[in-house]
């Protein structure tokens, strides 16, 4: 996917804003100072906000309902929102434009989930914890073969770089994510700062338990390998599976015609029952690749944005949604 970029028009419209390339940041900023606004990229993040800053801060989040957040571009009202807002939490390289926002227009406060929440790389999930060097080495290399083949990943990708940012699959790094928001809204709003961390305890308290929940819940599956349409649930790792895509990073690629046989291998040999398409993506390539093997299909949500399906739900509901259809694809 190529890097969005913002138009000087649309720039023009919410205000005479620097645009020299680097960072446009002004602590003292009118609009920053006075603002009682959070913009977040996506939905995981617009969670936490909302949890942290209560009823002190409208959180708005720049992807619609229904969007695909790695696709997202901006228009002349949602750059005002950015510029206008006395914090953007946001996770690099998932967004390009809203990356290049943060850099260019972004007149308050900035954080970046990545630099508190300990992304990990693509070729090392948790999942692969506890290896010898040999047996690390061995792996990376099998990985580097199977992409270079096109074996794992699709014809393209998106540039998400080397770290994988669908850090919120891992509720404990949620809660990091909520302690440096209250740190962050601490500092904004100093008269509301206890206010701030107490809500973020009761997130941290609440994501604690998901995380109990999911390690007990996979603790002893028949079945480890979980197939998804693309490499957005890598974290679940850390709770013992092991995770193969269709498509790669890129949610709408097409899957080579290496990836899909050595999937349809992979699917018959481990004894898996059910290929997981995602929300917001075309189920097409899951079902493909479950018809011809046989399985069956069903519907894992990337928690990157609630649908009107579930508009409804929340993080807490959706994740342990997930937890129970993994149970039962996996026979724990």
């Amino acid at each position: 996917m190529q890097r969005s970029r913002l138009l000087v028009p649309a720039l023009a419209a919410v205000g005479a804003l620097s645009l020299t390339g680097c960072a446009a940041f002004s602590d003292d900023s009118e609009a920053a100072a006075d603002s009682r606004t959070v913009a977040v990229g996506l939905y995981p993040l617009e969670y936490v906000a909302a949890r942290v800053a209560g009823d002190a801060f409208d959180v708005e989040n720049l992807t619609t309902p229904g969007g695909e957040p790695h696709d997202l571009t901006l228009d002349v009202k949602e750059t005002a929102t950015i510029a206008d807002s006395a914090l953007l939490v946001y996770v690099d390289s998932l967004q390009p434009a809203v990356d290049d926002a943060a850099e260019e227009v972004a007149t308050g406060q900035v954080l970046d989930a990545a630099d508190v929440v300990d992304l990990l790389p693509f070729a090392e999930e948790e999942g692969h914890e506890g290896e010898t060097a040999e047996e690390h080495a061995e792996h990376a290399d099998e990985e580097g073969h199977a992409e270079e083949e096109g074996h794992v990943h699709g014809e393209e990708e998106h540039d998400h770089g080397e770290y994988d940012p669908h850090f919120w699959q891992d509720p404990l790094r949620m809660a990091e994510l909520g302690d440096a928001i209250a740190g962050r809204l601490g500092e904004i709003d100093p008269d509301q700062k206890d206010t701030f961390a107490a809500n973020a305890a009761d997130l941290r308290t609440d994501l604690e338990e998901l995380d109990a929940s999911y390690a007990d819940g996979l603790a002893q599956c028949t079945i480890t390998t979980v197939v998804t349409n693309h490499d957005a649930f890598g974290y679940l790792e850390k709770y013992g599976l092991h995770l193969e895509s269709i498509t790669g990073i890129t949610p709408d690629a097409e899957p080579t015609p290496a990836a899909l046989a050595d999937l349809q291998e992979l699917i018959k040999s481990d004894g898996i029952t059910t290929v997981f398409s995602e929300s917001l993506v075309s189920p097409k390539s899951a079902e493909t690749l479950a018809s011809d093997v046989g399985v069956q299909t069903e519907v894992l949500d990337t928690l990157e944005g609630l649908t009107d399906d579930t508009a409804d739900e929340d993080y807490l509901s959706l994740m342990r949604q997930n937890l129970t259809k993994l149970e039962q694809a996996n026979r724990c």
